[in-house]
């Protein structure tokens, strides 16, 4: 019996049940503490907000809505970190792709171009190397590789 109670309980305050089942709620509200202690606290909190109500009508001055339009018509958007620097979107977005296509295009160029430049020593400068007297002190295995990756330019 309580689930029914509470379900209606607000339309039993507010005075829109039917009579039956108004009848039938305020005798379980007469036998039940609980229910009749929440019934109390509602009525309570109810009365609050009631009396939270303004009792003047408050009424905006006249021209109020035409200088709102007005105002609101006038303002301008606050600044971004776009129009900071005076850029659009799409300015910025080209202007990205430009430049990182101008990145890819030097960048190729230069890695085609550094193939000119002498990376490995020369044939003359390993057979020199050999003379040394460095070269005869080093493991053979080392002074052999040394000797492979030279010649393979």
């Amino acid at each position: 019996m309580h689930a029914v109670v509470m379900e209606s309980l607000e339309e039993y305050l507010a005075g829109t049940l039917e009579p039956a089942d108004t009848r039938r709620i305020e005798e379980h509200l007469n036998n039940c503490p609980t229910c009749r202690q929440e019934t109390r606290e509602m009525r309570e909190v109810s009365f609050l907000f009631g009396s939270l109500r303004s009792e003047e009508n408050l009424q905006p001055s006249p021209g109020f809505y035409g200088r709102v339009m007005e105002t609101a018509g006038a303002a301008r958007p606050a600044p971004s970190l776009a129009t900071l620097f005076g850029f659009d979107l799409i300015f910025a977005r080209r202007l990205a792709f430009a430049s990182l296509l101008t990145f890819a295009v030097l960048g190729s160029y230069l890695i085609s171009r550094e193939t000119a430049y002498a990376g490995a020593p020369s044939p003359e400068a390993v057979l020199a190397q050999q003379d040394s007297p460095a070269f005869d002190s080093a493991p053979a295995p080392d002074n052999m590789l040394v000797t492979l990756t030279a010649y393979e330019h």
